[in-house]
């Protein structure tokens, strides 16, 4: 059993998301990570408020790791890049005595420092490790080929976010390995989706999400494998957008890496929340494992 840490869902955790909030929890009860909700959490500004002021943005943040330094714990994890990003850059600003005066007189309680802001991926990878996690394997992933997406902002900027490789990341797709998936070679894992242009700029997200469906399609993806809400979401819910736009056929499933995850441990549908994906991956899923499943038996 690992150490407990803080986790923090972020907003889109409990709406637009609720089904990477809801496998996710799973998941790491599955795996024996201890996740302890933080109490009277806040949003930490998300994309607009550090575009208006710094100093807001910083203490939004900081309020919360404020609150998870007040449960004695060390580390919070959250699901989301974009709520990683900005817990992460309030700690390096805050490390400035002159912005750390500036953020606690906007604050109940000033926030001294010391809590690591961590993905959700590298919890799992570096608090339970690949091995324990293979090892938890109910029903192996095999047959199911796998376009592994981080998006751009996961691990960018690598001063920053301080976790695996910001031009090839591999943590989850030697997560999703562990678990028996075929990891296909995908060389769009880091660019961009279009971000939250997806209603001023549909045209640009069109542009850009079409070309990384194109790219897993060419190489064979079942499916594409996803740790972003709003990357989830231009890629899964835009699809129609973008096959108006560019005169395309994409239908390609988009799911969180912990739904896959999921599969794999024997977690219940219910928990997972595939029913909340506008593309279902579940016959792609099924039609892979049955089909590991009968080449397992005629071997």
């Amino acid at each position: 059993m690992s150490e407990a840490i803080a986790y923090y869902p972020g907003c889109s955790g409990l709406g637009t998301s609720k089904e990477y909030d809801a496998s996710t929890r799973a998941v790491c009860r599955a795996l024996g990570l201890s996740l302890v909700d933080i109490p009277d959490w806040s949003c930490c500004g998300s994309t607009p408020a550090h575009t208006k002021d710094h100093v807001l943005s910083a203490a939004l943040s900081a309020r919360n790791l404020q609150l998870v330094a007040g449960m004695g714990i060390g580390a919070a994890a959250t699901p989301c890049p974009s709520c990683l990003t900005n817990l992460r850059t309030a700690n390096h600003r805050m490390a400035a005595p002159a912005m750390a005066a500036k953020v606690n007189k906007l604050l109940d309680d000033p926030y001294a420092g010391g809590v690591e802001a961590i993905s959700i991926l590298q919890a799992l990878v570096e608090k339970i490790g690949l091995d324990e996690i293979k090892a938890a394997v109910r029903t192996p992933l095999s047959g199911l080929k796998v376009a592994c997406y981080y998006g751009c902002i996961m691990n960018r900027p690598p001063e920053l976010m301080a976790f695996d490789d910001c031009e090839n990341p591999m943590a989850m797709d030697n997560v999703l390995a562990a678990m028996g998936a075929t990891i296909l070679p995908f060389p769009l894992k880091v660019e961009c989706c279009g971000a939250s242009y997806g209603i001023p700029r549909q045209d640009i997200v069109a542009k850009l999400t079409g070309k990384l469906l194109d790219a897993a399609r060419s190489i064979g993806a079942d499916v594409v494998a996803v740790a972003c809400p709003l990357c989830q979401m231009n890629l899964d819910l835009r699809q129609g957008q973008v096959n108006r736009a560019l005169g395309t056929n994409f239908r390609i499933p988009v799911a969180y890496f912990t739904q896959l995850m999921g599969v794999a441990l024997n977690i219940a549908d219910a928990e997972l929340g595939f029913d909340k994906l506008c593309i279902d991956p579940r016959p792609v899923l099924n039609k892979a494992l049955s089909g590991a499943d009968t080449q397992a038996k005629g071997a």
